[in-house]
């Protein structure tokens, strides 16, 4: 069985998929997917993504029979062949690693769980994925593309002065959009200028913020906030037009809105965001420890990514300004 096409073509397929798989395999995966959700902590985009590689590789062992699918079946050899074939198809290195890592979680579980008398994952190797360094704006950018989201808000448009909060508060902190999305308003500690953030594997931490954004913040919520409100309104930080949660779609709309009319800088993200503060913090003398800890990185491996960034940008400028580059 091939495997299957990419984006939303590939989660139908695999939904239907999944639906010819026998009871007791499906028993298996639900069981799998409350492991993952309940005593892994993933986040359900991570539970997802696990369970469709876990669908997959029982479809490929079981080649055109899913109905026959058993996960007994899976050996070194076949999880070998799921990998093949979707590098034949043309998945990238990064998607690849990212699959044998799935791949091996699922194993591992099931061998635990005794559905697999020995745990072939141990033994799969994956390609290491390229690691590609981030586009991030420059520290003039950053400033151009907060004065262009603050002059729409200078008229006391409520959608406008919520964008301009959301956009100050991304650059401001570095959080992940789904950890800004899910703000409630008690979140926010305005004496002491921190927020309490709920990152990956529902880890808490608190994240401090400038004066820009705290004067952004707070005109939002004392101006504009109040006019997007609905009788059913959560108590989130930031709300959508119709009085519900702002969600991450519109976030990213906005963030490359704003960044589009900047000259010359790379259309990114909340994310592109988040690496840019990152990137201007050690750039400004931070320790990599400070940036983990603000970043929300389980590990330091995560966050020295950004100390290529800035070495890359310091020999960009080298090459451009010194007479013997």
């Amino acid at each position: 069985m091939s495997p299957p096409p990419h984006g939303r073509t590939r989660r139908v397929d695999l939904v239907r998929l999944r639906e010819k798989l026998p009871a007791s395999v499906a028993d298996v995966l639900r069981k799998y997917e409350r492991h993952l959700t309940l005593e892994r902590n993933l986040s359900p985009h991570t539970v997802r993504a696990y369970i469709g590689d876990a669908v997959a590789l029982l479809g490929h062992v079981a080649g055109n029979s899913p109905e026959n699918a058993d996960v007994g079946r899976i050996d070194l050899t076949g999880l070998r062949s799921w990998l093949a074939a979707q590098r034949t198809a043309g998945a990238s290195r990064t998607t690849l690693a990212r699959r044998a890592a799935a791949a091996r979680t699922f194993t591992a579980w099931a061998h635990r769980a005794g559905h697999l008398a020995v745990d072939p994952g141990q033994r799969l190797a994956a390609p290491r994925p390229h690691r590609t360094l981030p586009s991030v704006l420059r520290a003039d950018q950053a400033k151009d593309a907060m004065a262009a989201v603050s002059s729409g808000a200078s008229e006391g448009d409520p959608v406008a002065l919520r964008d301009q909060a959301v956009v100050e508060l991304l650059y401001a902190t570095g959080i992940r959009v789904a950890e800004l999305c899910g703000l409630d308003l008690d979140d926010v500690d305005y004496s002491l200028r921190v927020i309490r953030v709920l990152g990956k594997g529902g880890r808490e931490r608190s994240t401090p913020f400038g004066v820009p954004a705290e004067r952004a913040l707070r005109r939002w919520v004392d101006e504009g906030r109040n006019a997007l409100v609905a009788p059913d309104s959560p108590p989130a930080l930031f709300l959508g037009a119709r009085g519900g949660r702002l969600n991450q779609r519109a976030v990213r709309t906005l963030v490359h809105e704003v960044v589009a009319v900047v000259p010359d800088a790379p259309d990114i993200g909340p994310h592109g965001l988040r690496h840019s503060a990152a990137t201007h913090l050690l750039e400004g003398g931070a320790d990599l420890r400070t940036v983990q800890e603000l970043l929300g990185h389980a590990t330091l491996a995560t966050t020295q990514l950004y100390t290529h960034v800035t070495v890359e940008r310091l020999k960009a400028i080298h090459d451009r300004t010194h007479p013997r580059s």
